[in-house]
């Protein structure tokens, strides 16, 4: 089957979207390229964009569940889970308490509470 259109980006919607390009951005190593108070973008080095949407009131997702489950999230390839929830943590992200995911993958939150998953790389 041959579709019609192309996959350019996913958008999230954040309280500050310049802050949550600049830690994706470290996360990723990728490059902001547009930034206001109101939206602001990553490129990815695979070339993907990631956009961020300021939403006026916005509340973070809870995770595992609740009032507002997560819709959606990321997952990001890494070589060492202990490492990238440093990194992460470090850059103002968190880690839940709930850990679905044994030794292969961790959850995590950026800093405006959305969570992802960094998930070993397999070799």
């Amino acid at each position: 089957m041959s579709g019609f259109a192309e996959f350019i980006a996913v958008n999230i919607d954040c309280p500050e979207p310049p802050a949550l390009a600049a830690f994706y951005a470290a996360v990723t190593g990728g490059e902001v390229t547009y930034d206001t108070p109101e939206a602001a973008a990553v490129k990815l080095p695979s070339g993907l964009d990631v956009y961020f949407q300021g939403v006026t009131g916005h509340q973070a997702p809870t995770w595992p569940e609740g009032d507002r489950p997560q819709q959606s999230h990321l997952d990001f390839y890494v070589d060492d889970l202990d490492k990238a929830e440093a990194a992460v943590t470090g850059l103002g992200g968190g880690r839940p308490d709930f850990q679905p995911g044994g030794d292969r993958w961790r959850v995590l939150t950026d800093p405006a509470g959305h969570p992802f998953c960094v998930c070993l790389r397999q070799s």
